[in-house]
């Protein structure tokens, strides 16, 4: 049994090292719901954030109160009231609100401080401090609506929070916001862990909702067919949200991604919705190549997209020296005007420095992965690793399962990214006919 243990555990341990020199002293921001209290995760979500925090990432926490507050309405006879998709906070609201916030900062203040022995917390000294790092102004009157004590987001204490983080502590941040002249203010949870995201410009924003993340086709019912779509660029995520209905709860499909898209545009480089009913799904999103929920990347349109025929002649420059070494097989203008809607490029500046190109085999449900090209310019800078995620993305949309890839030199950099070796019998047919024998090429699957 202990054999078996190590065998799992030790390959599975080296495997999560990389992500934990990656995120080491980067700054996270995440939005907690109050439903993922009410549902009673919060032990294991402080044990996974603390872990986290172990692990050299400085944890901005921001919580909600939804559920808490509403429940005391109930309890003082007293209906909860919303309005384009906002709490109207009325005297009565605030003073809920006021509690609700308390007793929340009350146990999560409590749960971060145990550190029984043989507990996932033995050992772990995270301190948690929190503070007006919020200023607000009102949501005023809209359509006729007066939203009372309700606001926005007018300004974070950047600084602030940056001295609290340097000095090892994890910050907390409740749904409140004060003006100047000392009225507080009931703020969206996903409104202030936004606003805060890009106002540190943090590397992540991470909300633990509802919702298990965005699937392949928002439309239509979950299923095995329609599987949680693991990366969005913000381009679609942007044109997702514009077909979409306007998000008022948090159940729809656009309300966390509409915060999401928000952050990316701001600065956040990667913004995620994972599902706080999967237990550890914060370790399971962090630290596992695939993840578990939905990641929207800040990828430039014009920086990753598929080609058009205008980008022959850029695609011919880019490849021609790494076919003339023999790194790649040749290819005439002719092949690549023929396939150009195959091809995914990278561009800086007008100029083409990375290429890859998608040759599906649908009998098969698998794909060729040919020409993957990065200018020795840019090489080492992560385009090989957007490109082999852009043609994962196309692949999985066709509803291929797998993709190969055909390589003499460049083995080793496909198998760390997944890839497995096979013998060039499991070809397609189609593809095999095509085989150079002479060269020899290794093939290389990887299941998506």
């Amino acid at each position: 049994m202990s054999a078996v243990f190590n065998f799992t555990f030790v390959p599975w341990f080296r495997s999560v090292a990389p992500y934990i020199h990656k995120f080491r002293h980067q700054t996270f921001v995440i939005g907690l719901t109050g439903e993922a209290i009410a549902a009673g995760k919060l032990q294991s979500i402080v044990q996974d954030l603390a872990l986290i925090q172990a692990m050299g990432v400085k944890i901005v926490l921001v919580h909600g109160f939804r559920p808490q507050v509403n429940e005391q309405l109930h309890a003082k006879g007293h209906a909860a009231k919303y309005s384009h998709g906002i709490r109207i906070t009325d005297s009565i609201a605030l003073d809920c609100a006021q509690e609700a916030a308390g007793q929340l900062r009350y146990e999560i203040e409590a749960a971060f401080s145990q550190g029984l022995p043989n507990t996932p917390m033995a050992g772990a000294t995270v301190r948690v401090l929190s503070g007006n790092f919020i200023t607000a102004r009102p949501v005023g009157i809209v359509d006729g609506v007066d939203f009372q004590h309700s606001g926005v987001v007018r300004k974070v204490d950047v600084a602030g929070i940056t001295r609290t983080l340097d000095m090892g502590a994890l910050v907390l941040l409740s749904p409140f916001g004060f003006s100047p002249t000392g009225e507080a203010f009931n703020l969206a949870m996903e409104e202030v862990a936004t606003s805060v995201a890009v106002a540190l410009q943090a590397d992540k924003l991470i909300f633990l909702s509802e919702i298990p993340g965005i699937r392949m086709h928002p439309e239509a019912p979950a299923s095995e067919d329609n599987p949680i779509d693991t990366e969005l660029s913000l381009a679609d995520a942007q044109a997702l949200l514009a077909r979409l209905p306007r998000a008022l709860l948090p159940t729809d499909t656009g309300f966390y991604l509409q915060h999401c898209a928000k952050a990316c545009k701001g600065g956040v480089a990667r913004s995620h919705i994972i599902p706080f009913a999967v237990d550890g799904s914060l370790l399971l999103e962090i630290y596992v190549h695939d993840g578990i929920g939905t990641m929207v990347v800040d990828e430039k349109l014009e920086e990753l997209r598929e080609a058009t025929p205008d980008d022959v002649g850029g695609i011919l420059q880019l490849i021609e020296p790494f076919e003339k070494d023999g790194t790649l097989v040749k290819r005439s203008r002719t092949t690549i005007e023929r396939d150009i809607d195959h091809y995914t490029i990278i561009e800086h500046d007008g100029v083409i420095f990375g290429c890859a190109a998608l040759h599906p085999y649908p009998e098969a449900k698998t794909g060729e992965m040919a020409a993957l090209t990065v200018s020795p310019q840019s090489q080492s800078q992560g385009d090989g690793e957007k490109l082999l995620k852009r043609i994962e993305q196309r692949a999985r949309a066709m509803g291929l399962e797998s993709i190969f890839v055909l390589t003499t030199r460049t083995m080793h950099w496909f198998l760390k990214r997944g890839f497995q070796p096979v013998d060039p019998d499991w070809l397609p047919e189609a593809r095999k006919r095509k085989y150079n024998w002479d060269r020899r090429s290794q093939v290389l699957v990887k299941k998506l």
